[in-house]
């Protein structure tokens, strides 16, 4: 294979680095702990903890842990921290997006606040849009997922942002070769109300300006959160939580390509009496993108927008220390308009609206000390509205129908009921059985282009033609811990099929179409597999080594003959092994080794020549792997107190022996053999070093 090493970014940067997950959780984030969220000292769970956790395929983490292991420029970043434990995989190197137990990245529902984001990357996805410095905490539910959630058909990753200090004010700036954040929190009336204030913002285009090869050029990111929470009585708490992220880039008069997301959230929460409060929650969210290029003199652009509106209120019940049950309602309504190059001047936009419902029940039981449940079950409602031209597509992709009904008119609706449970029985207080049963669905689907990872997809909602993702997912666990806590064990299987998987039609690329439909075919799917994590607690030496063995394949009729194939985002193998020392009470280093299985990919089987130029013909869907990655990481931490201020010098190599791993695979016409081809890997990172300073206060 020719390697062709093109290097994207090769800016050396920094921030603070980035500390592990444990391989099970924290404590689930809940607006309803709000009065003692300002005393809590943050520190890990114990193994035992991990090892009683009800809930199966579940990772908690509180993001006050996150402070040693390495990441790329030296990012925190939360989303690739996801990307070491056990069935999370990165989409590719230095990509932002992650794969949960076989599923793709648009699989995954990211909340913040309980506002969903979309496309969580700066950078085309080399970092999240998530600034360390106004989160709290962080679940990933990737096996049995909570009754109150639904969106999304392969995992939730449910993310609360910290309140802030009721009675003291706290201030903090890194500033990195790469960008530079602060953050300031404290009272507004002491005990009363806070406030949390971020900013993060990155000057690779100063350096542009200074250039006069590149000063035409743009490329820069942002993203700004803010919090207000008010104790209105003993009762009642009110918590205000907005974020924007944006991103800008552009290559001279050639091409631009700008993305970003808004979310904003309000929550109240009520106690009614001991044991049983309610929580209301207003939340509005928007992600856009906006591309642009001229070709031959030509303009085209492409833009591209979905947007929700949501009320949500659920109450908990606690009967007992032992018993909680949790209810609740859900109404969204929702706009999507696929992202389309405006290469036809007249054509009717595909802006589409749909109003979804859900009702849930939960219950969490200890009913002995051997054997606690969790069950629930949620009703899930999706109406197609219209306002927007739906088509009849038949079996070649050809439109046959077109109907444009009035924006009041329901087109379609979907209903499912999607049962929730998981059981633990303690074999003794050492060892624990779980299993757990999920069905989950989503109703918003996305195209991504598959050559490589960009920052934006074709989204589209279900239809009249397209149905609404649904998949169901059966787990079977085992958590163990030593006597003394020192080191602590899990091992999980699943096996998942999933309906309604799309994917694109034989010939049809990202942009093949103006109707997002005629590119896809709808079938089913299946995913199983094997992750195993052990994981040391105590002495100055602490870290994990997680390791999976999953398939992932779907069956599409009118793809690859009907039969099974790989899917795209198929990883055999993935092993991370985790490791941190505390070198002094100073310096604290740590390291990280990772590998995974290189991507499946449609290779062609024959190529022919047509008025000068070459096409490849494709027989077997995703039948060539791309060659594996791995990469070694390092940093080191320097922390010293001087009275109330902390100074962190953070030091950090990515990619430490310089692997190229690749990030697009091409496939061309080898010059030299006329009936050769050529296979060409394009690598984004090779060695980065970083450097970053903190400072809080």
């Amino acid at each position: 294979m020719k390697k062709v090493r093109k290097l994207v970014f090769r800016i050396a940067a920094a921030a603070v680095t980035v500390a592990p997950l444990p391989c099970m959780g924290q404590e689930e984030p809940d607006i309803a702990r709000e009065k003692t969220l300002q005393e809590v000292t943050v520190t890990s769970r114990s193994a035992q903890k991990r090892v009683d956790e009800v809930q199966i395929g579940v990772e908690k983490v509180e993001i006050a842990t996150l402070a040693k292991v390495p990441q790329l420029f030296g990012e925190k970043d939360i989303i690739k921290s996801l990307q070491l434990l056990p069935g999370v995989k990165s989409e590719s190197e230095g990509s932002g997006g992650y794969q949960v137990r076989g599923g793709t990245a648009a699989q995954n529902l990211i909340l913040l606040d309980g506002a969903t984001v979309y496309n969580a990357g700066h950078l085309m996805g080399l970092f999240s849009t998530f600034n360390d410095d106004a989160l709290m905490s962080g679940a990933l539910y990737k096996g049995m997922v909570p009754a109150q959630f639904g969106g999304g058909s392969s995992s939730v990753f449910d993310i609360s942002t910290r309140s802030g200090d009721m009675h003291d004010y706290h201030f903090g700036g890194t500033i990195g070769l790469l960008s530079a954040k602060v953050m300031a929190e404290g009272p507004m009336q002491d005990g009363k109300s806070s406030f949390l204030v971020s900013g993060r913002r990155s000057y690779l285009d100063l350096f542009l300006k200074a250039s006069d090869d590149y000063k035409n050029n743009t490329l820069h990111f942002y993203d700004a959160n803010v919090r207000l929470n008010f104790h209105l009585t003993q009762k009642d708490v009110l918590a205000l939580s907005f974020f924007h992220g944006f991103d800008n880039m552009g290559l001279e008069d050639m091409m631009y390509m700008k993305w970003g997301n808004t979310a904003a959230a309000a929550n109240w929460l009520h106690t009614f009496h001991d044991g049983h409060y309610a929580n209301t929650r207003l939340i509005y969210s928007d992600f856009s993108s906006n591309i642009g290029m001229n070709v031959m003199s030509m303009d085209y652009t492409s833009k591209g927008f979905i947007r929700h509106a949501t009320l949500n209120h659920q109450q908990t019940w606690m009967p007992s220390d032992r018993h909680h049950v949790n209810y609740g309602l859900e109404a969204t309504y929702l706009q999507v308009k696929s992202a389309e190059w405006d290469m036809v001047l007249l054509h009717e936009c595909e802006k589409r609206n749909a109003l979804t419902g859900a009702l849930w029940i939960g219950d969490d039981w200890k009913i002995s000390p051997a054997l606690q449940l969790q069950a629930g079950a949620r009703l899930h409602l999706f109406s197609a509205l219209g306002g927007a031209p739906y088509y009849q597509i038949d079996a070649d992709g050809n439109i046959t129908d077109t109907t444009n009904p009035g924006s009041t008119h329901i087109v379609k609706t979907y209903a499912d009921i999607e049962p929730r449970l998981s059981a633990k029985i303690s074999l003794n207080d050492q060892h624990n059985l779980k299993i757990g049963y999920s069905r989950t669905s989503q109703d918003v689907h996305a195209l991504n282009n598959g050559s490589m990872s960009m920052p934006f997809s074709r989204y589209l909602m279900s239809s009249n033609i397209v149905k609404p993702e649904q998949a169901d997912q059966v787990s079977l666990g085992w958590t163990g811990v030593t006597r003394d806590g020192a080191y602590d064990f899990s091992a999980e299987t699943y096996y998942k099929t999933i309906r309604n998987v799309y994917d694109y039609r034989d010939g049809k690329l990202f942009y093949s179409e103006i109707e997002v439909e005629r590119l896809i075919l709808g079938g089913k799917g299946r995913a199983y597999g094997l992750e195993l994590c052990a994981h040391k607690n105590n002495g100055p030496l602490t870290g994990w080594i997680s390791y999976t063995l999953a398939w992932s394949e779907n069956k599409i009729e009118g793809i690859n003959g009907g039969r099974w194939y790989t899917a795209s985002n198929d990883r055999r193998h993935d092993l991370s092994i985790v490791g941190m020392y505390q070198l002094s009470p100073a310096w604290d280093l740590a390291a990280t080794w990772h590998y995974n299985t290189g991507q499946a990919l449609s290779a062609p089987s024959a190529k022919y020549d047509m008025d000068g130029s070459t096409f490849f013909s494709y027989s077997e869907r995703n039948g060539y792997r791309a060659p594996a990655c791995h990469r070694l990481d390092l940093s080191a931490n320097y922390t010293r107190r001087h009275g109330k201020a902390t100074h962190i010098w953070s030091f950090g190599v990515y990619n430490a022996y310089n692997r190229y791993n690749p990030y697009v695979i091409r496939f061309t016409n080898d010059d030299k053999k006329a009936s050769g081809t050529k296979v060409e890997q394009t690598s984004l990172f090779g060695i980065v070093p970083s450097v970053s300073f903190t400072l809080k206060y």
